[in-house]
C-alpha cells in the first residue's frame, strides 16, 4: 500500500500556538471521518517542529513530577500547560525535535498500539543511521539506549491522542537539547532513569534539518 503524506515543517513555534494548530486540523479531518467514514481520503500530515522551553503534562500525568514553581519556571524562561496528550510531564525546548503526526491511521492498517510502535521504529531506524544503538523498554512507550541497564537513558519521548483513529502530538527526539532542563522534572514520571540527547551520546552538534527528513523518510519507509 502506498501513502501520500505531507512532510510540515512549522520551524520554531510557541507550545500554545502549535497545540491550537494541531487542535484545529484534528478537529477538521474528525468531522470529515464522521460525515464519511467510509472515505480513506483525509490528507495525512508528518508535522515537525521545535518549541521554546516548556513542560507539558499528559492527562493521567502527576503535578508532583513537575519539582519547580511558577517563580522558578519565570527565571528559567519556561512555561508550563496540561494538555490532552497520553504520557506524564516532558520538556520541550530547543534543539529538540518535536513530531505532530496528524494521520488517519486506520486508513494506514495501523491500531493505536501499532501506530505507537511504528513511532518508535522510526527512531530506532533514524538513530541505527548515526551509529546511535536504541531500544523499548517493556511498559514504558519511547526510544531508550541501553534500556536493561542501570544507565538507562531515554533519547525520545512519545505521548499520543487519538480520536475515531485520527491522532495528533506525537514525539520529541532530543537532538541538540540542552538537558539540564529535565532536571526540572521527573521525566515521564520516571524517577530512577535518565535522559540523553543526540548531541550527548555524539559528542558533536546535529544537523537538525537532516534528522527531520531522515524521521518522515524512516517513517514512510515503514508504513509503504
Amino acid at each position: 500500500m502506498t501513502s501520500n503524506i505531507n512532510y510540515i515543517d512549522w520551524g520554531l513555534i510557541d507550545y500554545k500556538e502549535a497545540w491550537k494548530k494541531q487542535e484545529d486540523i484534528f478537529d477538521k479531518k474528525i468531522a470529515e471521518k464522521i460525515n464519511n467514514p467510509k472515505s480513506l481520503s483525509i490528507i495525512q500530515d508528518f508535522i515537525l517542529c521545535e518549541h521554546p522551553h516548556v513542560y507539558t503534562l499528559g492527562m493521567h500525568g502527576k503535578i508532583n513530577n513537575l519539582l519547580i514553581n511558577e517563580e522558578f519556571l519565570k527565571k528559567i524562561n519556561a512555561t508550563y500547560y496540561k494538555t490532552n496528550r497520553g504520557g506524564d510531564i516532558t520538556y520541550h525546548g530547543f534543539g529538540q525535535i518535536v513530531g505532530y503526526p496528524i494521520l488517519d491511521i486506520e486508513a494506514l492498517g495501523l491500531s493505536l498500539k501499532g501506530y505507537i510502535s511504528t513511532i518508535e521504529q522510526t527512531i530506532i531506524n533514524t538513530m541505527k543511521l548515526y551509529d546511535i544503538s536504541c531500544e523499548r523498554l517493556e511498559g514504558a512507550t519511547g526510544v531508550w539506549i541501553d534500556a536493561k541497564e542501570k544507565t538507562a537513558r531515554k533519547i525520545c519521548a512519545i505521548g499520543v491522542k487519538a480520536s475515531r483513529y485520527i491522532t495528533m502530538h506525537g514525539f520529541a527526539l532530543n537532538v541538540n537539547t540542552d538537558l539540564k532542563y529535565f532536571q526540572y522534572i521527573n521525566p515521564c514520571g520516571f524517577v530512577d532513569k535518565g535522559v540523553t540527547s543526540m548531541q550527548k551520546e555524539l559528542s558533536k552538534k546535529i544537523d537538525e534539518k537532516e534528522v527531520k527528513l531522515l524521521l518522515y523518510e524512516n517513517f514512510m519507509k515503514l508504513i509503504n
